[in-house]
């Protein structure tokens, strides 16, 4: 019976090891910010229901269509994150400017807001300058490492 047991599992001397191993770092260093994507799909999800859960449909209906604007923007962007992180994570200092805007939106598109539509947007709109800012920040950290 011959022994087919040599060195098996050790793929050291492969011939193609250098380039599989080129392409998983390549594939793993797309996906520094892996762990953004899901909250950054939550926080859309709940910026677009946010006015039917706190109930200010009737109250201030143009807040209602922005943030469900909005909301749907920042899935959209958590989706693209996640299907084409290499391209997508220059847009992390959009969704920043989407926090900021979601900060001050109450008193721009609002009439008259009060205090838990105000908190509701400013804790969106902070939750994310701050995951914004995580993308933005991770992504220049790779790309100083590929360069």
């Amino acid at each position: 019976m011959a022994n087919v047991s040599h060195q098996r599992g050790d793929l050291s001397s492969h011939p193609d090891a250098p380039e599989m191993r080129a392409r998983y770092e390549r594939v793993l260093g797309s996906r520094d910010v892996a762990f953004v994507d899901g909250p950054v799909f939550l926080l859309g999800l709940y910026c677009a229901v946010s006015p039917w859960i706190l109930h200010y449909t009737t109250s201030q209906p143009p807040l209602v269509t922005h943030n469900l604007i909005v909301g749907i923007a920042l899935g959209l962007l958590a989706l693209g994150f996640t299907a084409a992180p290499s391209r997508m994570y220059g847009l992390s200092g959009a969704m920043c400017a989407l926090g900021i805007w979601m900060i001050i939106s109450p008193w721009v598109v609002g009439t008259n807001p009060d205090a838990g539509v105000i908190w509701n947007n400013v804790v969106i709109g902070a939750l994310t300058v701050i995951l914004g800012t995580a993308c933005a920040a991770t992504a220049a950290r790779a790309a100083s490492r590929s360069s």
